[in-house]
């Protein structure tokens, strides 16, 4: 089992003679993506239960998609799972940073409620968050049905045990146990390498998007022998900064569009390169008789990066703020054969309702306390009210700008309450009315004291929970 995946080698090697050969197979997948995976007459998808597939980028923008805002780039495989699958428009991260959106979503509870209000880090003085061992993950409820249950790509939800992958309910794990990669291709964090096969650590060489992405292709290869269903999630380090795709990437881009900023180009060019390797995902998918029976789903950990020039759309701020341009993310659902061509939906909804939903898919009953809702209804086209709920957002954060205070955020229907920074004053929204949150309505009335009676409760509960790693006697 080791032995497969393990030399982190990477069959493509991307220039641009081989991506135009490589295109065929690309719209292939894409075609059968399209008709509801058809093209192979031998598929093997008669599995009771459906694959699941989650692509989960990291600080990828709100609009940086050609199928949302962005007009200097090209998502054409991301595209086509938004356009033949379910687009939501109106879909949040639960937290403006990762390693909260992550435990959202393997948990389907607020962040701070499991440990995590903050980015977990390899040094403790930088380090806010601490996993709780005692949360029942999403790998751990698909065992329940069969399904095997991989992580490959970026966990950063802790970096020894009892928060290892594989001790949270994963069966199989290559990828990076911490938060950034300080260069793309040699995989290092202040001085550690965090690539692991299991609990082995390896040295992978190539660019990490690139090795994600083989990996992956290489676990498609070994589910399609077997009968039992998959849960892959797939959570790659792009678009996150280092702003550092592949030389030749980066050329094409530039020779494009020679008028874009240089950190632009290289967002650009970081996001273009996801985008064909999630192309290579879908052809594999195809080319092992899977597709066909697979639910995809992707969407972004938080909003775009202001310091890598991310565009999230029409939206204020960026990664790090409680404003929408922080939290709101791109997100579809592709169920093969299940929508029509540019089917969109204005459900509210956010990660960690993920986990209710995927059990759901899966058959899995939830037994135990969970903050998020099942939007299954939503997504077969049913009505459902998902915005009469009281939603946090919650952030510990160091450095001078916070002091280890927090910064917050609560939202009931339209409204939305909001401290951006600990040390600024609060403000409230009417977000359907005033999307780009230009307007603070005055702190008063039933919407001001109902959001913030829920947010003083949510501060209160959090009070219980830790999140630092307990002392060692």
């Amino acid at each position: 089992m080791t032995e497969w995946g393990s030399n982190g080698a990477t069959d493509y090697e991307p220039t641009k003679t081989h991506t135009m050969n490589s295109s065929k197979i690309l719209l292939m997948a894409a075609v059968s993506l399209a008709t509801g995976g058809v093209m192979n007459a031998s598929t093997k998808a008669s599995k009771e239960k459906p694959n699941i597939l989650f692509i989960l980028a990291d600080d990828l923008g709100f609009g940086d998609l050609s199928c949302q805002y962005a007009e200097d780039l090209h998502t054409p495989n991301i595209d086509r799972i938004f356009d033949n699958g379910l687009k939501f428009t109106n879909f949040y991260a639960n937290s403006n940073v990762s390693s909260p959106t992550r435990a959202a979503l393997m948990t389907g509870c607020f962040p701070a409620m499991v440990g995590v209000p903050g980015v977990i880090r390899t040094t403790p003085e930088q380090n806010w968050g601490y996993f709780d061992p005692s949360a029942v993950t999403l790998p751990q409820m698909l065992k329940k049905a069969d399904y095997n249950t991989a992580l490959i790509g970026k966990w950063h939800l802790g970096l020894e045990t009892p928060n290892l992958p594989r001790e949270r309910g994963f069966d199989f794990f290559q990828g990076y146990l911490g938060d950034m990669m300080e260069d793309y291709y040699t995989h290092i964090r202040e001085g550690n390498n965090y690539m692991y096969l299991n609990e082995k650590q390896i040295d992978p060489k190539g660019h990490a998007t690139d090795l994600f992405t083989k990996w992956s292709e290489k676990y498609f290869e070994r589910q399609a022998e077997k009968d039992e269903p998959f849960f892959l999630y797939l959570a790659y380090n792009a678009p996150h900064s280092p702003l550092q795709p592949p030389v030749e990437w980066l050329e094409k881009v530039t020779e494009r569009n020679p008028s874009l900023p240089e950190k632009r180009a290289r967002l650009v060019a970081l996001i273009e390169h996801l985008d064909y390797n999630i192309g290579k995902i879908l052809a594999s998918l195809e080319a092992t008789g899977q597709l066909e029976n697979t639910v995809i789903i992707f969407t972004s950990d938080n909003g775009g990066d202001r310091g890598s020039m991310a565009n999230n759309g029409p939206t204020r701020g960026y990664k790090g703020d409680m404003y929408e341009g922080g939290l709101r993310v791109p997100f579809a659902i592709h169920m093969p054969g299940k929508f029509k061509k540019g089917k969109t939906c204005d459900n509210f909804a956010m990660t960690m309702d993920m986990f209710p939903t995927l059990c759901e898919i899966a058959g899995v009953e939830v037994e135990h306390e969970i903050d998020g809702i099942s939007i299954l209804p939503a997504i077969q086209g049913r009505k459902q009210d998902t915005e009469s709920r009281y939603v946090f957002w919650l952030r510990n954060e160091g450095g001078p700008g916070f002091c280890g205070k927090s910064q917050s955020a609560v939202k009931y229907g339209d409204y939305k309450y909001l401290q951006n920074m600990p040390y600024e004053q609060g403000q409230m929204f009417n977000i359907e009315k005033d999307p780009m949150e230009t307007t603070p309505l005055e702190l008063r009335g039933k919407e001001y004291k109902g959001l913030h009676k829920a947010l003083t409760e949510h501060y209160r509960k959090w009070g219980s929970v830790p999140y630092q790693a307990p002392r060692k006697k």
